[in-house]
């Protein structure tokens, strides 16, 4: 056992990783509630707007898959820092762009450089106790996923009073003191591993292949992921439209509402601890249903169809949150010398369903309207949920053969 892994994480480190996440995921999700804004600044036509958001999940998806694996190679808070280093100046080219494929090429390197957050997370588990850890865990990720939730209101209060330049070059400067605080107070861990960088990427493949927790984990959450990713890339562009005519204000403060969802993590995280990981996943993955069958089926006035949208958006994020801290979880317990691989993998498949998510319910709802974009949310948990079925039956299976 490591010296790092002897004693368990103090709470002020706990505070410190679960804040530095959540600024450093922000960078990816600034842009979701202004997709409207940006697209007509950089004249990218209404089909094509969404993506702003896809671009920026590839380049995560990118950065998952070839940067996060280096946790297990190299010296963690040498690799976070100039991941965040990298990730600042992408936020700064952002900021001043002024056209389609400036920004598009900044987006993809903001989510290239924002991987540095599940680098950290990996990290918040070695220093960990096993017996804690779930908890541990939850907590970053409640930090991460408050980081998230906020991204898009601040985004959208800060481009109604000024605009959406400034929201990019303020992430900027938060990102590089993010870097320089990290720099200073997290401790060193250099993994064991002496193994090349070719056939660490090499190994990325074996661990899909030969690891069924890791796969399963990461279908349940690329399903809500992706209907998360449609849900706030469309949703921003119906409350601004014709039935609900909210200002920038308006939609920030309907998405600061959607916090509540954060609560979720911790709780989901104790109930891993104490072994109740199928059920609570059931639990998360129906609530990715709910969320958009409230507003496909209960109809209203403007009033009435805002706030069950309201709601919709409370419960999907609480199913996306429980179900990333189960799946981190989970597969956290497949040993430590891989734990950076195993997360690159599972964060990368389910990023690869939240770009699926964006660009497949932007151009739905250009196309076809909300409903469609609703129910092609729907059926990303649908699928999901009928998936979980099958761990149920074989887990049951088991259950019934005699010992």
């Amino acid at each position: 056992m490591s010296k790092l892994e002897e004693q368990d994480i103090s709470p002020g480190m706990v505070m410190l990783l679960a804040t530095a996440t959540g600024l450093i995921v922000a960078s990816l999700y600034y842009a979701q509630t202004l997709v409207g804004p940006i697209s007509a600044s950089t004249g990218l036509s209404p089909e094509a707007a969404g993506l702003i958001v896809t671009l920026t999940q590839i380049g995560y998806c990118l950065g998952l898959l070839f940067i996060v694996p280096l946790g297990d190679l190299l010296e963690n808070r040498r690799l976070i820092v100039t991941g965040l280093l990298f990730t600042s100046a992408m936020l700064v080219m952002a900021a001043f762009s002024s056209s389609a494929w400036m920004f598009l090429t900044a987006a993809l390197g903001i989510g290239l450089g924002s991987v540095a957050a599940q680098i950290i997370v990996p990290f918040a588990a070695h220093l960990s106790k096993e017996a804690t850890r779930g908890v541990t865990v939850g907590k970053v990720v409640s930090g991460l996923l408050l980081g998230i939730m906020l991204a898009r209101p601040v985004a959208s209060l800060v481009a109604d009073a000024a605009n959406w330049h400034v929201v990019f070059g303020g992430a900027a400067v938060i990102v590089l003191a993010v870097a320089l605080v990290l720099r200073v107070k997290l401790p060193q861990r250099t993994p064991a591993a002496t193994i090349s960088y070719p056939t660490l990427l090499a190994s990325l493949w074996h661990l899909f292949l030969k690891t069924p927790l890791l796969r399963r984990r990461a279908a349940y959450h690329a399903g809500l992921f992706g209907s998360f990713s449609l849900f706030w890339t469309v949703t921003p562009l119906m409350l601004a439209g014709p039935q609900f005519h909210l200002s920038q204000t308006g939609i920030a403060i309907f998405a600061l509402v959607g916090m509540a969802g954060a609560v979720a993590s911790p709780i989901a995280g104790r109930l891993a601890d104490q072994g109740h990981t199928l059920t609570a996943t059931a639990a998360a993955l129906a609530l990715g249903v709910v969320g958009f069958a409230l507003p496909l089926l209960v109809p209203g006035s403007r009033n009435v169809a805002l706030a069950v949208l309201v709601l919709a958006s409370i419960v999907l994020d609480m199913g996306v949150a429980a179900n990333l801290v189960l799946g981190q979880r989970a597969i956290f317990t497949l040993g430590a010398e891989v734990r950076s691989r195993l997360n690159g993998v599972y964060f990368a498949l389910f990023f690869a369903g939240g770009a699926l998510g964006s660009a497949l319910g932007g151009w739905m709802f250009a196309a076809h309207g909300w409903h469609a974009a609703l129910l092609t949310g729907m059926a990303f948990n649908a699928a999901a949920l009928l998936y979980w079925v099958t761990e149920y039956a074989g887990h049951a299976a088991a259950q019934r053969k005699p010992a």
